[in-house]
């Protein structure tokens, strides 16, 4: 009999996997996909030679999270490339807001009557940001918090609306790049503990970037991959799990996958019929004949840009999609130029490029022109450097990963209380009313992300039991 058996090799559902092999215990992974990866995979969707990754593919969350460093994943061929600048934001008046590397470059784009006040936000947090963001991160009660006091601080700037927390700037510049950190995760900006969201983005970025993987995010999941299998654990692909009595017998299951999945598979009933799907997006990746011709010099430089002429453009996009119901236009747009810093995602002089704009759960509408339109406004010219294109809405997000439940790629609705108290109100989110079946999917603590911190937790929570059964 097996120790553990993990559904969903996802890093989260890989990461549970790899922290209990490193103790001893007999694992083995099922994963209803042909390969590994979840939402960290690379595939080429649009022209031979083109690697693009039909999900995540900056990961400020993966190269700061504490169970990805405590593990040797450079070893398996991991490793983190950090473009010039982690992010910019542009303006229609070719300027740009950046967050970088640096505190001072950072708040220097703000203009000077807002300098000041971020340096003074950030300040007290980024030199103690790795125990904050262990303690952040691995809450709650799966350890004690290493650094109480800024913990606290943290919470006392970030649990109100990020609305609250940029009433201290004075300018748009500010206001516009903070509420796109928000919008990431695709919630309201007036919603609760949306100025932590905005705060912990900024503040990993001024601690190691927002990197991509080089030659893309399957790289991580590989890396995991093989760091398990080193340890003795198993991975079982192209195995579709319908109930309990498809998998081997093992003192625990883990599930790296929705919490209805979850439900229906192990006979839990109705136990999480109040959790909530969220919005979703409609993404298209891009083969480009050279780069983006931004009008913002600062965006030709950044790993990612986000895209919208004003804090007021990004929270109506908001609004549209998560308290209307309808594809907004002009969208927000995410962006990410992974071929600025890894030339091998592409054929020599051309480039991958991706984008998405929200759109509401379930959305099946084409929001490729609109994107092209937004994007036209800040690099004229963008369309003629396009070679091929390949689309995503809901419907296929939802296919190509069974956990973006109508295509929400956060696996649940991070607005709300549901943003903190995931997946259910209990002070054990990784335990069901099954002793022996556990969840680690991005629907528990700390949410959405590639960084496996999930998956770290709810495998402290499985070792537990299994020591305590021993």
């Amino acid at each position: 009999m097996l120790d553990a058996v993990v559904v969903g090799a996802g890093p989260n559902g890989l990461t549970a996997a790899v922290e209990l092999a490193r103790r001893g215990f007999s694992v083995a992974v099922f994963e209803a996909r042909d390969t590994v990866g979840g939402g960290a995979r690379t595939e080429e969707l649009t022209l031979p030679g083109f690697r693009h990754d039909p999900c995540a593919a900056a990961h400020p969350l993966g190269v700061n999270s504490p169970a990805f460093n405590a593990m040797p994943l450079e070893r398996y061929g991991l490793e983190w490339l950090n473009a010039p600048l982690p992010m910019a934001h542009p303006f229609l008046d070719g300027t740009a807001a950046v967050l970088s590397r640096s505190v001072a470059e950072t708040a220097a784009s703000f203009g000077p009557r807002d300098a000041g006040a971020y340096r003074r936000l950030v300040a007290p947090f980024t030199p103690r940001w790795d125990a904050l963001v262990r303690d952040f991160m691995a809450l709650p009660l799966t350890a004690l918090p290493r650094d109480p006091v800024t913990l606290a601080r943290f919470g006392l700037a970030g649990l109100p609306p990020s609305t609250w927390l940029t009433r201290r700037f004075h300018d748009d510049r500010a206001k516009a790049l903070f509420a796109g950190l928000v919008a990431h995760v695709i919630a309201p900006l007036g919603g609760i503990a949306t100025g932590a969201v905005g705060l912990v983005f900024a503040l990993a970025a001024h601690a190691r970037g927002w990197p991509v993987a080089r030659g893309g995010s399957q790289s991580v999941s590989d890396a995991l991959t093989a760091y398990l299998q080193d340890l003795g654990g198993a991975v079982h692909t192209g195995f579709e799990v319908k109930r309990l009595d498809d998998l081997p017998p093992a003192r625990a299951y883990v599930f790296d996958t929705s919490p209805h999945a979850l439900a229906r598979i192990a006979g839990l009933g109705r136990t999480y019929e109040r959790y909530r799907y969220g919005a979703s997006v409609f993404k298209v990746d891009y083969a480009l004949d050279g780069p983006v011709p931004w009008t913002a010099e600062e965006a030709r430089r950044a790993g990612t840009v986000q895209v919208a002429a004003s804090s007021q453009e990004i929270g109506a996009a908001l609004n549209a999609v998560s308290r209307e119901g309808r594809a907004p236009d002009p969208p927000f747009l995410i962006t990410v130029q992974p071929s600025v810093v890894d030339p091998s995602r592409a054929p020599e002089g051309k480039q991958v490029f991706w984008a998405y704009g929200h759109v509401p759960n379930g959305w099946d509408g084409d929001l490729t022109d609109a994107v092209e339109r937004q994007l036209e406004r800040f690099a004229p010219g963008f369309r003629d450097r396009v070679l091929a294109r390949a689309t995503a809405g809901p419907p296929q997000l939802a296919a190509r990963n069974a956990n973006y439940v109508g295509g929400d790629i956060a696996c649940g609705a991070a607005a709300g209380l549901q943003l903190l108290l995931r997946p259910r109100l209990t002070l054990r989110p990784y335990r069901t009313p099954h002793p022996a079946v556990f969840l680690c999917s991005s629907a528990t603590p700390p949410g959405p992300g590639v960084h496996g911190m999930s998956g770290h937790n709810a495998a402290k929570a499985v070792w537990r039991r299994l020591r305590a059964t021993d």
